[in-house]
């Protein structure tokens, strides 16, 4: 039998989502997103890069700019009005001490209940390969909760005027190969639909199919996959660990 997923803890305030590139919470985690801010919860986007590398056609430097107003644009499709980039080189990011300090620092910042990342595993469900950024910053976001709640990891972050936040209360981790919980994707289905659109460029460098049947297509194998598992209702799944 198989065992079902939990919803999502609802009893929080304040999220903090952090992932490497423009994109990453569009391919089925915005519908979640969605539902939250629809409840009056706060959502704040924390982009590592801003996915210059992305686009083969794009020459990077011309990439960079375009990429980061297609996020900024899709994040607002689902209520969202604060994001920002660290600038990491897209496709290079290195898990280590950096990383995770700056994760630290963010979390600091914004003082989230809920950290929410993507797979940090090596493979993706089915078997596909995770790629060498979303393994690291979601290694590192999973580490900088920990340290942003420690006063004497980076230390140097206290003289900035960023005391310890220790009230990250869980991880959410996105599109994990072993999902524990799921939030109903319905409601938020058409605004996951629209925010995933507002990826144009990346869209059209990706495939000659129409973008919304792309969109529609993907979101729909995507959200209905446990399905099963969750009562048959369409579900953005994720890994917690609560803390």
């Amino acid at each position: 039998m198989t065992e079902q997923l939990s919803p999502m803890p609802e009893d929080w305030q304040r999220a903090l989502a952090v992932v490497a590139h423009p994109d990453d919470l569009e391919y089925g985690a915005a519908a979640a997103i969605a539902a939250w801010t629809d409840a009056g919860k706060e959502v704040s986007y924390l982009l590592a890069t801003r996915g210059e590398a992305g686009i083969d056609g794009i020459h990077p430097s011309k990439a960079a700019p375009l990429r980061e107003r297609e996020q900024i644009a899709s994040a607002a499709v689902v209520g969202v009005t604060t994001v920002e980039f660290l600038d990491y080189r897209d496709g290079v990011i290195e898990y280590g001490l950096p990383l995770r300090r700056n994760i630290a620092a963010a979390i600091r910042r914004h003082r989230p209940e809920l950290v929410i990342t993507l797979n940090h595993r090596d493979t993706f469900h089915g078997g596909f390969w995770n790629t060498p950024d979303h393994k690291a910053v979601g290694r590192a976001t999973l580490d900088a909760a920990t340290d942003a709640g420690n006063r004497w990891i980076f230390p140097e972050l206290v003289d900035q005027g960023l005391e310890p936040w220790n009230g990250v209360r869980w991880v959410a981790v996105a599109a994990s190969p072993q999902p524990t919980h799921a939030v109903d994707a319905t409601p938020g289905y058409e605004r996951a639909v629209r925010s995933l659109l507002e990826h144009r460029a990346y869209i059209e460098g990706l495939t000659d199919e129409d973008p919304e049947t792309y969109v529609r297509s993907f979101l729909d194998e995507t959200l209905s996959a446990n399905a099963p598992r969750f009562g048959g209702r369409l579900a953005v799944t994720f890994e917690l660990f609560p803390r």
